[in-house]
């Protein structure tokens, strides 16, 4: 008899998976691209752990069927309140091309950029455009997510390039990459926050730092 209702209970319970499996609807979030400001990868840039092109489109990423871009028109902090070109809440405003007027220019060292959700949000992916007038490699680029607007607590990394530790958060495990039109995607894995926080500290081509648009695909935490 004990081992009926074990087994019942293990059915059930096997089922209740499939049920919440089938809930989740995977399908290609929807990212739209700006316009391509070049042509292919430059062979002989010097930087090292550098990721290959993969030349050709990104494949599509996919998500619970509802997920969207949460951080449009959402505010915008930083390091450096006060950019030498722009205005914050650009990177937030939709337009992702890289013309003169559609990117920030921050100061030089390490400088980070936050983004408030507003409320907590299961988040599945980051896509940055840093500048992609021109292949660059930005250094150091670290993303985080937390419930803690200071990052003093609860803390998740969810991408960090920073091979040799410079900006004191730990070694990095992910490569550097070339800035082109179609953005970094990061893979969040659904990891739960309000705020998403973005480090980068200069790259290949001088000692700014720059960023056009952040997006955060992810649904309010129900």
């Amino acid at each position: 008899m004990l081992k009926k209702i074990a087994s019942f209970i293990i059915i059930v319970m096997m089922s209740c998976v499939t049920l919440g499996l089938a809930e989740e609807k995977l399908v290609p979030i929807d990212i739209k691209l700006p316009n391509p400001m070049f042509i292919g990868t430059p062979q002989n840039m010097n930087v090292p752990n550098l990721e290959k092109p993969l030349g050709k489109p990104r494949p599509a990423f996919l998500a619970p069927e509802g997920t969207k871009n949460v951080a449009l028109g959402k505010s915008i902090s930083g390091s450096d309140e006060e950019p030498i070109i722009g205005e914050l809440e650009m990177l937030t405003d939709g337009d992702k091309e890289a013309n003169d007027g559609s990117y920030v220019e921050f100061g030089p060292f390490l400088q980070q950029v936050t983004v408030d959700l507003e409320k907590q949000h299961d988040i599945y992916a980051v896509v940055v455009w840093h500048y992609h007038r021109q292949p660059r490699v930005y250094y150091d680029v670290i993303v985080q997510v937390s419930d803690d607007p200071d990052f003093v607590k609860d803390v998740k990394t969810i991408f960090n390039n920073d091979i040799d530790n410079s900006a004191g958060m730990g070694v990095g495990t992910n490569m550097n990459y070339v800035e082109t039109a179609e953005g970094k995607l990061i893979d969040a894995k659904g990891v739960q926050g309000r705020y998403v926080r973005l480090y980068s500290n200069g790259s290949n081509s001088n000692d700014l730092n720059h960023y056009i648009e952040i997006e955060v695909y992810g649904k309010p935490v129900q």
